[in-house]
């Protein structure tokens, strides 16, 4: 197992000492420079399905891992991902907890960089984000309200811990909602907190707080020569969307279900493809799991699948992330999206998973592709 590497990206050289981890550091991330001078680094998680394409049945290995680690007292259990690179890793994580303990009381939860007129949030900061402001909407269904704010047990999900002063920050936020919450629990795939994180962690909450993931270590970054961008692209648009531009009902306002899909649905999607045919399943933005989900029933098909999902996050060519494709925006804020290593031509199919009206994906597909469809969820009865 390796067990220290030296990597050298755009903006310095980064050092990575591991000291537990229950997958190779090579299987679960790479490295790369964000063009943001707050943090000039990044995790390429490769099991994540963001930056890297990743293979569903992998994806759905380290949600199964994470989730038998947790050792989660009485509930009601809260379990809240983070936007918007966590989103799916978390929905993850969930589901794998309610088929490891059916019948929990459970509910599933994501931040978001997104206002809709008429619903409550609570807000808080990420700070070494290029967009630091983020919510988390309270669930508008009434079951689901009552269960938000007598929860327990509070699960944060996201793909890497290295300070945790925004699962904190998290933290305070839900407590002005609920402070009988009595346990706290930080799942990433990579810890980078310290070995002593857990303790200082819970000295800062009050609370216990007990740290989940696949691989712990510790990191160095030494900064190089580098320039950033004078203006670090907008990450933040009007922040406002009207009813109907984006699910409420999957996670951003709360489920306490697993995702369902339609037989129908896939046969569609998948129709006059060969056996073992490769297809991209891409995510847009925040909405991440349904790319997932598909991806993992194309998979058991017999599909070569890879999962992957567009980001407003400016990431710099060299190391681990060797192409990329900008385009609009499809949630209409003016803000350059992304999407890194791929090759549209390495794909039979590539479907778009969307929550979204049509409308303004055109660049993106253009720059994918004929092989390219879209699916817009949930689909129309």
């Amino acid at each position: 197992m390796i067990t220290s590497q030296r990597v050298r990206v755009p903006t310095g050289e980064l050092a990575v000492r591991v000291r537990a981890a229950a997958f190779e550091l090579t299987q679960l991330c790479g490295f790369a420079a964000r063009d943001n001078p707050k943090r000039g680094f990044l995790f390429v998680s490769k099991v994540l399905g963001k930056h890297w394409p990743a293979a569903p049945g992998q994806m759905r290995r380290i949600h199964d891992h994470l989730a038998a680690q947790l050792d989660l007292g009485p509930g009601p259990w809260l379990f809240i991902a983070m936007a918007e690179t966590a989103t799916g890793l978390g929905q993850g994580v969930f589901e794998s907890a309610l088929a490891q303990w059916p019948g929990s009381a459970a509910l599933f939860v994501h931040s978001t960089r997104y206002q809709v007129p008429g619903l409550s949030y609570q807000e808080f900061l990420e700070p070494h984000c290029h967009a630091p402001d983020q919510y988390l909407y309270a669930p508008i269904d009434p079951d689901q309200l009552a269960l938000f704010r007598a929860a327990r047990q509070l699960v944060l999900i996201d793909d890497e811990i290295s300070t945790g002063t925004t699962l904190c920050n998290l933290v305070d936020a839900y407590r002005a909602l609920n402070p009988a919450i009595a346990g706290v629990h930080f799942v990433a795939i990579t810890n980078f907190s310290g070995a002593d994180s857990a303790a200082r962690f819970s000295a800062r909450l009050g609370l216990p707080v007990r740290c989940v993931s696949a691989l712990d270590g510790d990191f160095s970054f030494t900064p190089g020569d580098w320039s950033f961008s004078t203006a670090t692209p907008p990450a933040v648009g009007d922040k406002r969307r009207a009813p109907g531009q984006i699910a409420l009902d999957l996670g951003r306002c709360g489920i306490d279900r697993a995702l369902e899909l339609r037989h129908a649905d896939l046969d569609r999607l998948t129709a006059g493809l060969p056996a073992g045919a490769a297809i991209l399943v891409l995510g847009t933005g925040e909405f991440m799991h349904l790319a997932f989900r598909v991806g993992l029933a194309l998979e058991s098909r017999g599909f070569t699948v890879a999962v992957q999902s567009t980001t407003r996050s400016p990431i710099l060519i060299g190391a681990d992330i060797q192409r990329r494709l900008v385009f609009a925006d499809n949630y209409g804020e003016g803000i350059r999206n992304y999407l890194y290593n791929v090759d549209p031509t390495d794909y039979a199919r590539i479907l778009v998973c969307h929550e979204t009206p049509l409308e303004g994906l055109d660049e993106l597909v253009q720059q994918l592709g004929p092989a390219c469809l879209t699916y817009r969820y949930p689909p129309a009865v």
